[in-house]
């Protein structure tokens, strides 16, 4: 199967840029609700994922910032504890599914490394369970063996 067929593209997708601050990427977390995002530079390249954990850690071993200071942090001061790699959109499932067991979702590039989207774990579990055999079992069947 294709990987496009997953695809939520970039213009879905809530990201940062690499010349983000530490505020500004909190504030757009909270805002959407979400544990991680994508870190996109001014060209359009994939660089990174930044994590809610990668934030609170971060202000752990800096406990002389306050909240209103952190407007002054580059979110590239920010040390990131996971690599999150990305897929290139010409990639074959068994990559995608590999990235998706670690990763929330799975950035994906074009072939100059320009961010295209991102396959989020559950679409991966969804295609996966598809090809189980029990899948072709009714709900009731199903739920009798649960």
């Amino acid at each position: 199967m294709n990987i496009a067929f997953f695809l939520l593209p970039k213009k879905e997708v809530i990201s940062v840029s690499d010349e983000a601050t530490f505020r500004q990427t909190l504030e757009r977390m909270e805002r959407y609700r979400y544990t991680a995002v994508p870190i996109i530079s001014e060209a359009g390249e994939y660089k990174a994922t930044v994590t809610e954990g990668d934030l609170l850690w971060y202000l752990k071993s800096h406990p002389e910032l306050s909240f209103d200071q952190l407007h002054r942090v580059p979110l590239r001061d920010v040390p990131l504890r996971m690599n999150n790699l990305a897929v290139r959109i010409d990639a074959n499932m068994e990559d995608l599914i590999s990235l998706a067991k670690t990763q929330n979702f799975v950035p994906v590039v074009d072939d100059m490394n320009r961010f295209i989207g991102i396959v989020r774990r559950s679409e991966v579990i969804d295609y996966c369970e598809k090809l189980l055999p029990i899948h072709t079992r009714s709900t009731d069947e199903r739920e009798k063996h649960a």
